[in-house]
């Protein structure tokens, strides 16, 4: 019998089987022996590629953050409070700008895998994506002006808010029982059993508000660096 033309694992393949297995039942869910039944292969060739679970995992992480948009960080892009505004990636782009075009495309790939954020947020380690990521970053804040062991904190910072705004939903954390809202105890929350039904819209706002916030409250701590 002829040998297949491509062979029958990949990282690639392997990867893209574990997201899709977390993504549907959760972390949990993901073991050796059930990927091998998802992949429809024994459970010893999946240690050809990767030698743990925790390699596996990073290489899962890695190609989440690997559909994170960075073009608005190429480096003919910085600027200060004072360029001209754009779209991601033109020349003139703020910091500002880039930061929430930024932070609007992590949350959206972390949206899309909510399952795999608490992984995620142990840091960038030696994943190439996450390291790739973090680099521009410092890179494009320390290019528009600001100082490198600043730059550093507001990469952390936009990090933290990012990955915190993934791990749950606010709204989905009441309950939709109006009884359980005695005026009594709880007299500003006599429509809170409405959040949950409201439960996109409320986190999507709670997100922007928070990264306006943050971006107004660094606009104002630039302007002191003159």
């Amino acid at each position: 019998m002829a040998r297949p033309r491509t062979p029958l694992l990949s990282r690639e393949r392997i990867v893209a089987a574990a997201l899709r297995l977390i993504d549907d039942e959760g972390l949990d869910a993901l073991s050796t022996r059930r990927l091998a039944t998802e992949l429809s292969v024994s459970g010893p060739s999946l240690y050809n590629h990767f030698a743990t679970k925790d390699e596996l995992l990073d290489a899962v992480v890695d190609s989440v953050i690997g559909e994170v948009d960075l073009s608005m960080f190429s480096t003919d892009s910085a600027s200060g409070t004072s360029g001209t505004s754009g779209s991601a990636g033109g020349v003139g782009i703020t910091w500002q700008e880039a930061l929430r075009d930024w932070a609007r495309s992590y949350r959206a790939a972390l949206a899309a895998h909510p399952n795999i954020v608490p992984v995620l947020a142990q840091g960038p380690g030696r994943r190439p994506n996450a390291l790739r990521l973090a680099d521009a970053v410092f890179g494009h804040l320390v290019e528009s002006g600001w100082p490198r062991g600043q730059a550093t904190r507001i990469g952390a910072l936009m990090r933290y808010f990012v990955t915190g705004s993934a791990l749950a939903s606010f709204a989905a954390g009441f309950p939709a029982d109006a009884e359980v809202y005695d005026a009594a105890d709880y007299p500003h929350l006599g429509e809170a059993h409405r959040l949950a039904g409201h439960r996109g819209t409320v986190d999507e706002g709670a997100f922007e508000t928070g990264l306006e916030a943050l971006l107004d409250g660094l606009a104002l701590r630039y302007a002191r660096l003159a």
